[in-house]
């Protein structure tokens, strides 16, 4: 069975619900493109009762970073941070202790994977987008922000682009939970 997710329009909860199925090992898994308000057909408020199904969840299926994974990916590979720039350069940091990010890694917002209507890029925008950014062919690339959410709406957007990404999720309300954890701030990924 084939399996849709979807939120109230901004993708982020529907690309995190879909990055869990996909590493529980679901084979079938994909995202209704700019949410419910998207949706051009029929709503129903009908309260169904699903057919069951023969999905066992397998955790471990989909590309996984701890957080030596990610700092050895900002060396040797692309890590995109998906957080909004000023979170990224440390200038403002509203949730966790300290502000800034991984060294090595490139800022890449997720909210420049979609268009003004909510949807994502096409495939060929968002490849060159990434490419823009690092993600050159045969590239190992990864992906963190605060904590796992918005990561998971830009895997997504690489996996649209046809760039496969691993997902650090526990981002940088891990990383900089740990004072022993480098942090680099300011635009330069160093």
């Amino acid at each position: 069975l084939s399996a849709v997710v979807h939120d109230g329009g901004q993708g982020w909860a529907a690309a995190r619900a879909w990055w869990l199925l996909r590493w529980t090992g679901h084979p079938d898994v994909r995202v209704l493109d700019g949410g419910l308000p998207s949706w051009e057909g029929a709503l129903s408020t009908d309260v169904t009762e699903p057919a069951e199904g023969d999905f066992e969840p397998a955790a471990g299926a989909g590309q996984l970073l701890d957080a030596d994974g990610a700092a050895a990916l900002a060396r040797s590979g692309v890590l995109f941070d998906a957080r909004a720039g000023e979170r990224y350069r440390g200038d403002v940091e509203p949730i966790d202790r300290v502000g800034g990010h991984i060294p090595g890694a490139v800022s890449a917002p997720t909210t420049e994977n979609v268009g003004p209507d909510g949807r994502f890029l096409s495939g060929a925008e968002l490849r060159d987008r990434f490419k823009g950014l690092g993600a050159s062919e045969g590239a190992e690339v990864g992906v963190y922000c605060g904590s796992g959410v918005s990561g998971a709406h830009e895997v997504l957007a690489l996996a649209v682009a046809g760039i496969p990404a691993a997902l650090y999720v526990g981002s940088w309300s891990e990383w900089s939970a740990d004072p022993s954890r480098p942090v680099a701030v300011g635009p330069d990924p160093q």
